[in-house]
């Protein structure tokens, strides 16, 4: 989805991508892709905090956006085959300020060890259940529904934390410059996303493809 197109959000949904996960030997055998065709690479290079020896990806990503919506899966299912030396992460973006109370909503999934039992049921509200969940109120009731405490949920939703993670991560989408999501950036160097590779799943093999030549030394 790009980003002019945020102007207008739109509840409607997309096929996932169907075809299967690359195996371990495809980041060692991946396909050549083109600079400025395939991908971009940054004119100045983002500091990524991971320790020695590990590259950095960062899957941007607004939760009411329906092409995130059909790419989690895959994206969820890519992360459990990628090789130990990729360290992961999600930046929620913020192309219009009313962005914000879902890009908090992400932090406060990860400050109350969450993201794994509902960051998918997060979009399934969205996209299947048809919920409006675009203010803090709506979201603290669906996660009262789910099980967190309203007071946990608010005190994380408006701690400092919080708030600086959210302002990090539209930082974050500036440094890259995201022009829609989803979109992938790798090792604070380059950029693809759908558009650029064709298909969020080809986008994957170019990030496949990135990571291979960040470990040779490029």
């Amino acid at each position: 989805m790009k980003r002019r197109e945020f102007t207008v959000a739109t509840a409607a949904t997309t096929a996932v991508a169907s075809s299967g996960l690359l195996s371990q030997a495809a980041f060692a055998q991946g396909a050549k892709f083109e600079e400025g065709v395939d991908y971009i690479s940054l004119d100045k290079r983002i500091p990524a905090d991971v320790g020695a020896g590990k590259i950095e990806v960062i899957e941007f990503f607004w939760y009411s956006c329906p092409h995130c919506n059909a790419f989690e899966p895959r994206f969820e299912s890519w992360i459990k085959s990628a090789p130990k030396d990729l360290v992961i992460k999600r930046a929620p973006v913020r192309f219009r300020d009313d962005f914000e109370a879902q890009q908090r909503m992400y932090y406060v999934l990860e400050a109350l060890n969450k993201v794994d039992s509902l960051h998918a049921q997060v979009f399934k509200a969205i996209h299947v259940d048809r919920l409006n969940l675009s203010t803090s109120d709506n979201l603290a009731n669906w996660a009262v529904a789910h099980g967190i405490d309203k007071n946990k949920f608010m005190d994380a939703f408006n701690s400092f934390g919080v708030a600086t993670q959210a302002k990090r991560a539209a930082q974050l989408q500036e440094a890259f410059k995201v022009q829609g999501v989803p979109a992938l950036g790798v090792a604070g160097r380059f950029y693809t996303d759908g558009s650029l590779a064709g298909t969020m799943d080809r986008a994957l093999q170019v990030v496949e493809y990135l990571v291979n030549e960040v470990r040779k030394g490029r």
